[in-house]
């Protein structure tokens, strides 16, 4: 059947390429909003690292170093461990701390040291870490930095932004047991002594083990409102130590009493504490706290045979320190935190036991005795008879 259109080839060739070319421009022009809209729209976190890669092209050499009042500074970041930190997994890139090096060649800074430089970027921590930096300027660090000491710690000496890792679950809120295990290096920068003897105490070698369960430095200092060994924080001790040992959750996995803080304040030790500091409540307690026996950084098992305290050789050294003339019978008549039983102190287990039979069958007697002779004084009143 002979066709009712006629087509001319000339013709539909040219009509062909006017109508893709048409198509080709309106493709395109609609492009140029997409593409804006895209750059205007938060980048995935693929796309965030691509401004670090021109960092980096020059920052991974080794032997990079920036020069501040004749003072030298490392500036090589290795990429490995960078991309493991939490600001690479958040996105952080390279000129959102350092806006004023997003350009090459680097424009001069005002730093006149490398110390002077490292304090330019309190505030840009603040940006992101508001409620730490607040902690922080209440901490006995900030005291030192604001008197003008050149060893205080800035964020970056506790912090280094280019490798710190996650430190706190994503899942748990809760400090991780590689943050917990790694807070002693942190904390020896500074600290080398203290650190060292702690890495030899009960609690610091069970950490080492990794036991999530025993005190880092944070847990008794604080993280960032770190307060100093002052008048205050020795008078706390005893409340600072019940945390943990008043947890019977967590001292029934280790056998150990939760009673510490109870038989402590009925001691006389205790007594005594809680008395001067309600009377000289700014002033250091002249009696003994939980540090006083059992040692601050060096806190050892009690039966530990060379200096655990339930040896009555190392205890007696312990008591000598305030009462010089303590002698061996000394410690053996304190009872400590131990609560009489049959195999500790059994004459005072027994004594207790006799008085709380003793005392209810006195007052009970007493009692019936006083209830009797009132009732036959009712009865004799009310059948008239006379004394």
């Amino acid at each position: 059947m002979p066709s009712r259109f006629k087509i001319h080839a000339p013709r539909f060739w040219i009509a062909s390429l006017l109508l893709g070319i048409g198509l080709f421009a309106y493709a395109l022009a609609a492009s140029v909003p997409a593409a804006q809209a895209a750059a205007s729209s938060p980048r995935p976190a693929a796309q965030e690292q691509k401004p670090n890669d021109f960092c980096l092209a020059c920052h991974q050499e080794e032997g990079v170093s920036a020069e501040f009042g004749g003072e030298s500074l490392p500036a090589t970041i290795n990429p490995t461990r960078y991309g493991l930190s939490v600001h690479a997994q958040e996105g952080v890139a390279c000129a959102d701390c350092h806006a004023n090096m997003s350009e090459y060649p680097h424009p001069k800074t005002d730093a006149a040291s490398v110390r002077d430089f490292r304090l330019s970027f309190g505030e840009t921590c603040k940006e992101c870490h508001n409620e730490e930096y607040d902690a922080a300027h209440d901490s006995v660090h900030q005291a030192a930095l604001t008197a003008g000491d050149p060893n205080a710690p800035l964020c970056a000496d506790c912090h280094n932004p280019h490798e710190q890792p996650r430190i706190i679950g994503q899942n748990s809120g809760q400090l991780t047991i590689a943050a917990r295990k790694d807070l002693p290096a942190a904390c020896s920068q500074c600290h080398a002594d203290q650190v060292a003897v702690y890495k030899n105490s009960v609690h610091g070698s069970a950490l080492a083990d990794g036991n999530r369960d025993v005190p880092s430095c944070t847990d008794c200092h604080g993280v960032h409102n770190i307060v100093g060994a002052d008048n205050a924080f020795h008078n706390n001790t005893p409340a600072l130590c019940a945390e943990c040992h008043s947890d019977k959750e967590l001292m029934t996995r280790y056998g150990l009493s939760t009673s510490v803080l109870e038989t402590y304040v009925a001691d006389f030790h205790g007594t005594t504490a809680v008395l001067f500091e309600k009377q000289f409540p700014d002033q250091r307690v002249d009696t003994a706290v939980c540090t006083d026996c059992h040692g601050v950084h060096d806190i050892s098992d009690p039966n530990n045979p060379q200096t655990g305290i339930a040896m009555q050789d190392n205890l007696l050294t312990k008591c000598q320190r305030c009462h010089p003339d303590a002698t061996a019978n000394f410690p053996a008549a304190w009872m400590g935190h131990y609560e009489p039983s049959p195999t500790h102190y059994p004459l005072v287990y027994y004594v207790n036991l006799f008085y709380k039979f003793f005392i209810p069958m006195v007052l009970g007697g007493m009692i019936f005795f006083v209830l009797t002779d009132v009732y036959r004084r009712l009865i004799n009143r009310a059948k008239g008879v006379k004394h």
